[in-house]
C-alpha cells in the first residue's frame, strides 16, 4: 500500500456511465463476462497506457489469493501446490506477497483476474500506481498524476475511465490487523513446544486459500527446523497446530452429525494432504482416515480457529509487511 492514498483513483470498466442509475448501478445491456477477445484485451491495454505514463517498469503482487473457496477432500491427495501458478512457473516461489512483477507479467494477471482465472492479488508501484480488479469486469486504477494520455486512451479502446473517489478494494477499507512477526523468537518458541510433545504440525499460507503443511516433533533436530523455515514462502502466515494423532479411528467417531473441517492426513508414504469436508463426506472422509497412518482435523472458520500460537514471516528488516488477518 502506498504510504499516501493516491489522489486520482479511475473505475475502468466497458459500461457507460450514461447507463448507471442514480445510485451507481449499472442498468445497460453490457454482458458482465469477458470476451475472450478485443474487450479484454482493450482493458489490458488500458492498464498498460496508465503503466506506460506513470513509468512502471515493475508491480509488487500484494495479498495473493488462490482458487475462491473450499478444496474439496480427494482420497487421492491434495493439488499440487508445487506446480505452476498462472504466469508463474515455480508456483508460490515466484506468487507470493511482495513478489516482483515486470508490466507484461501483471498484465497477465490482470487478464486472469478479469476473466475469473483462479488467482487475485493486488498489484501496487509504491507511491505510483496500483492495480485491483473486482467482480464483473471492473478495474480500478490508482495513479500519482491524472494520467490525461491514459485516460483518452482508455476511452479510444471502447471502454471508460471514470474518476472514483477511491477503490472499493482499497487495503485502507481492510479490517484492521495484528503484527505479530514469526521472527526468531516465535520460532525458538515452536522449537521448545515441539520438544514437549505440543506441537507437531505448522500450517503455511504462501497465499489465502493455500496451505502448505509441514511436520515438527519432539525428535526432529534444529536442522530439520531450520530448513522447514527457509523453505517457507515469503511473507506467509503461519499457524502452529498439535502433532497429528494416530487414532483416526477416535476422529470419525468423534464427529457431531452436523459438521465442515479441514482434514489433514499423513498418507502410507509420508505424504501430508489436506481437504475440507462436511457431513455429506462422511464416507469419504472414514475411507480417507482409514488409510491414513494419522491425521488431524481443524475449523474452517476463522472464529473457530484455536492454533497454539500464529505468526506472519516478516522481511529482512524484521517488519512484517504482510496484511494477513490474524
Amino acid at each position: 500500500m502506498p504510504d499516501v492514498p493516491l489522489p486520482h483513483v479511475y473505475r475502468v470498466t466497458k459500461y457507460d456511465p450514461a447507463d448507471r442509475a442514480p445510485d451507481g448501478t449499472y442498468r445497460g445491456t453490457q454482458d458482465t463476462n469477458g470476451d475472450n477477445g478485443p474487450v479484454d484485451a482493450a482493458y489490458l491495454a488500458a492498464v498498460a497506457a496508465f503503466a506506460e505514463e506513470s513509468r512502471i517498469e515493475r508491480f509488487a503482487v500484494r495479498d495473493p489469493q488462490v482458487g475462491g473457496g473450499f478444496g474439496r477432500l480427494d482420497p487421492e491427495g491434495a493439488i499440487d501446490r508445487a506446480g505452476p501458478l498462472g504466469p508463474f512457473a515455480d508456483g508460490f516461489d515466484g506468487f507470493y506477497d511482495g513478489a516482483p512483477v515486470t508490466v507484461p507479467v501483471a498484465l497477465e494477471l490482470v487478464r486472469m483476474m478479469n476473466g475469473d482465472g483462479g488467482l487475485w492479488c493486488r498489484l501496487e508501484a509504491e507511491d505510483a500506481m496500483t492495480v485491483e480488479v473486482g467482480w464483473d469486469q471492473y478495474v480500478y486504477v490508482g495513479v500519482r498524476t491524472p494520467c490525461e494520455g491514459a485516460v483518452a486512451r482508455t476511452h479510444a479502446l471502447g471502454l471508460f475511465a471514470e474518476p472514483i473517489g477511491a477503490s472499493p478494494y482499497d487495503p485502507a477499507q481492510d479490517e484492521e490487523y495484528e503484527l505479530r512477526p514469526a521472527d526468531d523468537v516465535f520460532w525458538e518458541r515452536v522449537r521448545a513446544s515441539a520438544a514437549r510433545g505440543e506441537a507437531g504440525l505448522i500450517e503455511e499460507n504462501p497465499a489465502a486459500n493455500a496451505s502448505r503443511w509441514h511436520l515438527v516433533g519432539p525428535l526432529d533436530d534444529e536442522v530439520r527446523l531450520d530448513a522447514i523455515r527457509a523453505a517457507l514462502a515469503p511473507r506467509a502466515r503461519v499457524y502452529v497446530w498439535p502433532p497429528l494423532s494416530t487414532d483416526t479411528a477416535g476422529l470419525i467417531a468423534g464427529l457431531p452429525e452436523e459438521f465442515l473441517l479441514e482434514c489433514v492426513w499423513e498418507d502410507a508414504d509420508g505424504r501430508i494432504s489436506s481437504g475440507h469436508a462436511d457431513d455429506d463426506d462422511r464416507t469419504e472422509l472414514a475411507r480417507v482416515l482409514a488409510g491414513a497412518r494419522a491425521a488431524t482435523l481443524l475449523p474452517v472458520f476463522a472464529d473457530d480457529h484455536d492454533p497454539l500460537f500464529t505468526g506472519v514471516l516478516p522481511d529482512a528488516d524484521g517488519v512484517v509487511r504482510a496484511r494477513w488477518q490474524l
